[in-house]
């Protein structure tokens, strides 16, 4: 499991004269097993965040720490794997594969980790019942709800059972029973199979699942509260 630590950590935007400094020195900690809300108003660097946490982008400057290795130190090959091997992403708008049914869609991640077949077979049957979504195996995203497709994004992001769950906004376009569903599931997650979770979100329920609220504004960490 995950022990991830930034330390002084700068994102600056350039784009043509202008700059934009997404996260200021921002330091945080999150241990192996918790589950953290990351939260604050819209631009103040929680996607950001996110994305350096997981590899997607790199930092101007300081530090990301991920089990003692520091992500700056890494190739473009070793972020790679590091994204394929390490880390679920879980989006607000679900990032399916359109063309691809449910299933399909849940093994896309073991296919390019280069999988046999039948450890495929076996993993997507697995992860479709875990998600609740077996009995619509078979369908593509455009013929599923908002949080069936979110079901199935997170039996995406688990393939390859990471034991890292990086979430933004995973309740941002579904209702609240289904969004409730949703945090249930994650809460289910981190006690049951003990994923490390980071979701980023406006959502106060994920404050009665979380182990710990960090509240993030101007790029920085101003200060966190405990679980509700």
């Amino acid at each position: 499991m995950p022990n991830i630590r930034t330390k002084d950590l700068i994102k600056v935007y350039r784009t043509g004269k202008s700059e934009v400094i997404a996260l200021r020195g921002l330091d945080m900690h999150v241990a192996e097993g918790e589950l953290v809300a990351v939260q604050g108003p819209s631009g103040c660097g929680k996607t950001t965040l996110l994305n350096l946490i997981g590899g997607i982008d790199r930092p101007t400057a300081g530090r990301i720490e991920v089990d003692g290795s520091n992500l700056v130190d890494f190739a473009d090959g070793d972020l790679v794997k590091y994204r394929l091997a390490k880390v679920g992403f879980i989006f607000q708008f679900f990032n399916l594969v359109p063309t691809l049914t449910a299933e399909e869609n849940v093994e896309l991640p073991l296919r390019l980790a280069g999988r046999s077949p039948s450890i495929r077979a076996k993993r997507r049957k697995e992860l479709l019942e875990l998600v609740g979504m077996t009995q619509r195996s078979s369908h593509r995203p455009d013929e599923l709800s908002g949080g069936e497709q979110q079901r199935v994004a997170i039996g995406v992001a688990l393939a390859n059972d990471p034991p890292l769950l990086l979430a933004d906004e995973p309740t941002g376009e579904l209702d609240t029973k289904t969004g409730q569903e949703v945090l249930d599931l994650f809460r289910r997650l981190n006690q049951e199979f003990k994923k490390t979770i980071v979701v980023v979100t406006h959502d106060a329920r994920v404050s009665h699942i979380a182990h710990r609220v960090l509240e993030i504004q101007d790029g920085k960490i101003l200060g966190e509260t405990a679980a509700a």
